[in-house]
């Protein structure tokens, strides 16, 4: 794997001090243990697959740094050591003023919305990930898109996962009074896992000032989007990533942040303010369901992984390794003329169901199709973000989601090159006989984010 810089070969930035087996199945098992899961790789066990890209979402390796600070994490109730340690980090690196733990990043989410967000808003992003659209409709807000117009486009565009500056400007003179917030997700993930740049942050700062809207990053990928910048930004090419990250969140009034990304932790978030009067309904919030403000649902050592895995998140060799390695398999499979979102994402691959599978239409799930066949072929489970996802309407109808995705998201230092040849040898082949996918069929429909646990069947093949 190289880099556009000479005579430099990218490796893995880590030698492997622990390990633990994979175990192949048969085809066979596969599609019994499909049955039993409903046909829903969500419900998959875990020791049914061979490699797991369903999310990148905790699934990452802990460093030694890691492991050797979490046998000293504090276990106090209130005020442990461990928690002062997380809030330097968080200080430090966001420079906002109030810190709150929490066990994920949809806790934050709810929270955040919980204190800021009223029946009848609006809450605008770039383009809203499941939960947080989820925890906004149950507040009955209203989670409104706006990406850009590069995001739709085939060709490659560095920035596609960048706000619409336009369209956001024109909602907010629209709707005054009505937009408690606006948030931009970093790196876009709805949006193939693309990059917002800093340019495109800073305007929607000035918008956001003239309308009087706070904003906030989504900041799971915080650390992969300041590559980003780093790498394809000309005015910021260069500079290092943890002073393009801190520019990142002094742009902005708040952040939430699920730590499972680019905190490197296996679980634990935060959510990081300046406005001292949200802050006091936020902390009431937590203590009602997540715990004391010094600990936030998480274990003192858990504090302690993400205090460490917040700065090993933006080290250059890692990120250097972590964008490459997707940008490998993405090479490969655009070779054999795979339809994909390009250029690929910081944390994922997305495969265009759409593209790939147009005899299946959208009310049959070809992104559902798509990820069932990968599965079944060789062991892989990756994550539908199409119309299963984002179809289900708050009134209970349907409609097609924007793109029909199948995302293969990577664990952080997790698999190696020669597990990432092998995915590329099961989507080859699973490419190879796309014409014989067929549709699914939804069984059982639950109403909030459904995707985690319908139930859905195969089609029958036509005679």
């Amino acid at each position: 794997m190289t880099e556009d810089r000479p005579f430099e070969t990218i490796i893995e930035p880590f030698r492997i001090k622990t390990v633990e087996p994979l175990h192949r199945t048969t085809r066979a098992r596969r599609e019994e243990a499909m049955r039993e899961a409903g046909w829903n790789p969500f419900s998959l066990r875990g020791a049914d697959v061979l490699i797991d890209l369903l999310t990148d979402s905790g699934t990452g390796a802990l460093s030694a740094r890691q492991w050797g600070m979490m046998m000293q994490g504090d276990e106090t109730y209130a005020g442990a050591d461990s928690y002062y340690r997380f809030e330097a980090a968080v200080k430090d690196i966001t420079g906002l003023d109030h810190v709150i733990p929490t066990h994920q990043g949809r806790a934050a989410e709810r929270i955040l919305f919980r204190a800021m967000v009223n029946p009848g808003d609006l809450v605008l992003n770039n383009t809203h990930f499941d939960t947080t659209r989820a925890n906004v409709e149950y507040r009955e807000g209203v989670a409104m898109d706006l990406p850009c117009e590069e995001a739709a486009v085939e060709a490659d565009h560095p920035f596609k996962g960048n706000i619409d500056l336009a369209r956001l400007d024109r909602v907010l003179s629209d709707n005054p009074g009505r937009v408690p917030l606006v948030m931009i997700t970093v790196t876009n993930n709805s949006g193939g896992g693309q990059p917002v740049s800093l340019a495109n942050i800073r305007g929607a700062r000035e918008i956001c000032d003239r309308h009087g809207v706070p904003l906030f990053l989504d900041a799971c990928r915080f650390a992969e989007n300041a590559w980003f910048i780093h790498l394809r930004e000309e005015r910021e090419r260069g500079r290092a990533p943890i002073d393009i990250a801190r520019e990142m969140f002094s742009l902005v009034d708040g952040a939430t942040m699920s730590a499972k990304k680019d905190g490197m932790a296996n679980i634990g978030g935060f959510l990081a303010l300046n406005d001292p009067q949200v802050v006091v309904t936020c902390r009431n919030m937590l203590i009602l369901t997540e715990g004391f403000p010094t600990y936030g649902g998480l274990a003192g050592y858990d504090l302690e992984a993400v205090a460490v895995g917040l700065y090993e998140a933006l080290e250059e060799d890692y990120l250097r390794y972590r964008i490459r390695s997707i940008a490998y398999l993405g090479d490969r499979l655009a070779a054999a003329g795979v339809p994909m979102i390009t250029p690929p994402g910081g944390h994922a691959l997305y495969l265009d169901a759409g593209s790939m599978l147009p005899h299946i239409p959208w009310n049959e799930y070809p992104g559902w199709a798509l990820a069932v066949a990968i599965y079944l072929e060789g062991g892989i489970r990756g994550c539908e973000i199409g119309s299963v996802m984002f179809g289900q309407q708050p009134d209970g109808s349907e409609q097609a989601a924007p793109r029909e995705l199948v995302r293969l998201a990577f664990p952080r230092r997790a698999y190696t090159q020669s597990h990432v040849d092998y995915v590329a040898e099961v989507l080859l082949r699973v490419f190879e006989r796309r014409d014989s996918l067929r549709g699914m069929r939804m069984l059982e429909s639950p109403p909030v984010l459904r995707h985690f646990t319908a139930r859905l069947e195969p089609l029958p093949q036509p005679n």
